[in-house]
């Protein structure tokens, strides 16, 4: 999660380019390589810590976050884990973003030591029903 003042730059750009009329949930995952020293209890502990942190900031309250760990993997090179965010839409994420740089939530994220996470994207998904 390191990198994830990095990616709100890309983040940003990527929003811009999303059409206006989109109605699908805003998503960022990140692939992240685990510290030798971290437990997955550890990172779930500070993904915990992070989203209250998120919570707290303007376009925040409907974020939700999920840690995932695989069970059986092929060909995940280096990726121990995928965390992701979501938001409900495009505004929100966008208004979140806006504000991430100085906020708890970055702060949250600049002691963390459990994870890098060099690569990620920002996807629309959209329920099957």
């Amino acid at each position: 999660m390191k990198t994830i003042v990095k990616a709100v730059l890309v983040s940003m750009l990527m929003i811009v380019a999303v059409p206006a009329y989109s109605g699908g949930v805003a998503m960022q995952m990140w692939k992240c390589e685990m510290d030798d020293d971290a437990s997955e209890q550890d990172v779930k502990d500070h993904a915990t810590e992070w989203l209250k942190a998120a919570k707290t900031m303007k376009g925040g309250k409907n974020l939700e976050a999920y840690v995932y760990f695989p069970v059986a993997v092929n060909n995940m090179a280096e990726t121990d884990l995928i965390f992701t965010v979501v938001a409900p839409s495009f505004a929100e994420w966008g208004i979140f973003w806006d504000s991430y740089g100085g906020s708890a939530a970055a702060a949250a994220d600049k002691k963390n030591e459990l994870v890098d996470c060099p690569d990620s994207a920002v996807w629309e998904s959209f329920k099957v029903k």
